[in-house]
């Protein structure tokens, strides 16, 4: 498992999923990453920071944001 700190540029509360942009990435997003049930639709803002688990280094579908914070 990789863990993986992103900026959160999105959020679907309808999917309870966010578009996130990963550190070193200049121009790449990622969109549809799914948030942990536990985190606080109003906790995931545009702009936050994120930890994000990556259980399958090359498929971001399996990514799950664990955390948000700042």
């Amino acid at each position: 498992m990789n863990l993986r700190r992103a900026t959160i540029k999105a959020f679907d509360a309808a999917s309870h999923s966010a578009t996130i942009q990963l550190d070193g990435s200049l121009s790449q997003y990622i969109a549809a990453i799914e948030v942990a049930a536990n985190i606080l639709a109003a906790d995931v803002t545009a702009g936050r920071y994120a930890v994000v688990a990556w259980p399958e280094d090359s498929n971001p579908a399996a990514a799950v944001i664990i955390a948000v914070y700042a």
